[in-house]
């Protein structure tokens, strides 16, 4: 956690009063939604979306922010939680974050209802605040996730993902969400300003390494909240694996696609997939990917003054890749 506590640093005081004020905006007159939307708030993760757009917001104002800033970083956590809420009822999952799931205490009719009231927060927050540009941040945002996870299921059932349509899947299910927290900081406090799209691209360069870091965990013997091999259990084409199919030959290849799709729930074969994986050398190709999309976003982020919330920035980029779970 020591990284986490030096990026905040800088925005300490920033989270502090975002804390207060998302508890406010989630608040309802029904008892049975305040019950879960407290529960929501006390298990929270280590927020890493608001701390992106206040970090661009303060690097960008020189250490100031606004109102916009923070209903910016509360309407991207009340979406990113509504998404959460709803991919819990439709993974059909038990836990999130090592606590029980909305879904798996109050059942999948009352998930589904509070992922809707979240969202619908999210969008009036915006609306009431006449902040449409900040909304049609947003709103780009959730329809490319949408998106992103229809194509990863259509593609999924036939196993044919190359490396190209990989990317365009990680770019909208989850690079599109850390690129609209770096669009929104900038947009809160320079708004019609080049910055935006500029911040837009870091943001995105950094979701797609966040999302390679998190298929490598999948062939990693850490504990790190979720099992080795879930990718494979759950016929997810991810980058170590596309290099390693379009890599190895026609036999190897055959046998690797019949055990993806035939064999995934045996655990002796998810184990070999796993050593013929790294043996193709997918997980070093993954890393070489990764850092490529490190770099391009160290690049954007040092045309930038230098500032004690650039260097927590860089602090997060580089956490991105390095961290453990």
């Amino acid at each position: 956690m020591k990284a986490v506590a030096k990026i905040k640093a800088p925005i300490s005081h920033e989270m502090e009063i975002f804390e207060k004020k998302f508890s406010l905006f989630m608040s309802s007159r029904v008892a049975l939604l305040n019950k879960i939307t407290h529960f929501i708030v006390n298990r929270k993760g280590k927020q890493m979306r608001p701390m992106f757009v206040f970090l661009v917001a303060k690097m960008l104002s020189k250490g100031d922010v606004n109102d916009r800033t923070y209903r910016g970083a509360a309407v991207i956590e009340l979406i990113h939680t509504a998404t959460l809420v709803h991919d819990d009822v439709v993974d059909d999952s038990n836990r999130r974050r090592g606590f029980f799931s909305i879904n798996a205490l109050w059942k999948n009719k009352i998930a589904v209802l509070v992922g809707d009231f979240l969202l619908s927060k999210g969008l009036l927050l915006s609306i009431d605040n006449d902040d449409f540009d900040l909304l049609k941040i947003i709103s780009v945002a959730v329809r490319e996730m949408s998106e992103g996870e229809l194509l990863q299921i259509e593609k999924s059932r036939k196993l044919d993902i190359t490396e190209d349509v990989y990317y365009e899947i990680i770019r909208q299910k989850t690079a599109t969400l850390i690129a609209a927290c770096c669009s929104l900081g900038a947009a809160a406090v320079q708004p019609n300003s080049e910055h935006i799209e500029k911040m837009r691209k870091f943001g995105e360069l950094i979701g797609m390494a966040f999302q390679i870091k998190d298929d490598l965990f999948d062939y990693g013997e850490e504990k790190i909240g979720k099992p080795t091999g879930i990718d494979i259990k759950e016929q997810k084409m991810t980058l170590p694996l596309i290099y390693a199919l379009n890599t190895s030959a026609a036999k190897d290849k055959k046998w690797l696609i019949n055990s993806v799709k035939n064999h995934n729930k045996d655990k002796k074969r998810v184990k070999e997939i796993i050593a013929f994986v790294k043996q193709s050398g997918g997980l070093d190709y993954a890393i070489e990917q990764m850092k490529k999309y490190q770099t391009e976003a160290s690049l954007i982020l040092n045309s930038y003054p230098d500032s004690e919330y650039k260097t927590s920035l860089q602090t997060l980029i580089d956490y991105v890749i390095e961290r453990e779970k």
